[in-house]
């Protein structure tokens, strides 16, 4: 597995799914649902105790390599279950099912469906934030043990681990960055990699929420380049526990991101 994008965070993953869709302080003052999802990065703070969050979409992924082309249609779906008011369960895929499609002048058109591998992790809260002079933190521990189907199953258990931030730099305003390290899969093969993502978020109102953000993991693939990726978005808020969002981007660098990327889904509190 890769930390390629598709939001789940998981997994770029970017996999890591993920922006706040408000300032850590409004989401807690107005109890405002507060996903991990749209875009790259994922947030500090968990759900909370007794509470399921569903996260999931339709994501529509394009590559091109020559005059080979690839076009992907993948569901990425988090669940979260909030055991505290520090901690939280997550299960996560990049893709609960994908289409692929391949197009290539010589040996023609190739199909190939399937799910991609399944990670048991937990969040951990452990700092709040207070304004601009404290960020909030939290840690994000993924572990992917083998699975998937057909040509997305691994056969090695790989995980990664994230320290995640949500910062309040202004009003309106909210920087979200995440740094970790993982160990991921390749070609049936491990390796380790560098994780880094950021979220820019404004805020013109608790509800509605514009973002930019980009997501960088080095390497890509076992001896491969680093891969840079980044996307822009919309989330909306629809009463308190429901949220829709809409993105698209593109890889700046590497071979495995996509160019481009389009995205919407939702997210619904229990």
């Amino acid at each position: 597995m890769t930390w390629t994008y598709s939001g789940c965070a998981a997994a770029l993953g970017l996999g890591l799914a993920l922006s706040a869709p408000i300032t850590a302080q409004a989401a807690a003052a107005e109890d405002y649902i507060n996903p991990d999802r749209p875009g790259i990065a994922d947030g500090s703070n968990v759900v909370g105790p007794g509470h399921v969050q569903i996260e999931t979409g339709v994501q529509k992924e394009f590559r091109r390599t020559g005059g080979v082309s690839d076009r992907t249609l993948l569901l990425p779906t988090l669940v979260r279950l909030g055991l505290s008011k520090d901690w939280e369960l997550r299960v996560e895929t990049t893709g609960a099912y994908i289409w692929d499609r391949v197009s290539d002048p010589t040996s023609g058109v190739m199909k190939s469906e399937g799910v991609d591998p399944i990670s048991l992790g937990v969040k951990y809260h452990f700092q709040d934030t207070a304004g601009p002079s404290q960020p909030s933190l939290g840690v994000i521990l993924r572990i992917f043990a083998p699975s998937g189907s057909g040509p997305f199953k691994t056969s090695h258990t790989t995980a990664d681990l994230r320290l995640a931030a949500d910062w309040d730099i202004a009003p309106k305003w909210s920087l979200n960055p995440n740094i970790g390290v993982a160990v991921y899969e390749s070609a049936g093969r491990t390796y380790e990699a560098g994780l880094f993502a950021t979220t820019l978020n404004y805020n013109p109102s608790p509800i509605l929420n514009f973002f930019v953000d980009t997501g960088v993991q080095s390497p890509e693939t076992k001896g491969g380049r680093t891969s840079v990726i980044y996307d822009a978005g919309v989330a909306y808020i629809i009463g308190h526990d429901i949220q829709l969002d809409a993105s698209v981007g593109t890889g700046a660098t590497g071979s495995t991101p996509p160019h481009p990327v389009v995205a919407a889904g939702i997210s619904k509190r229990f």
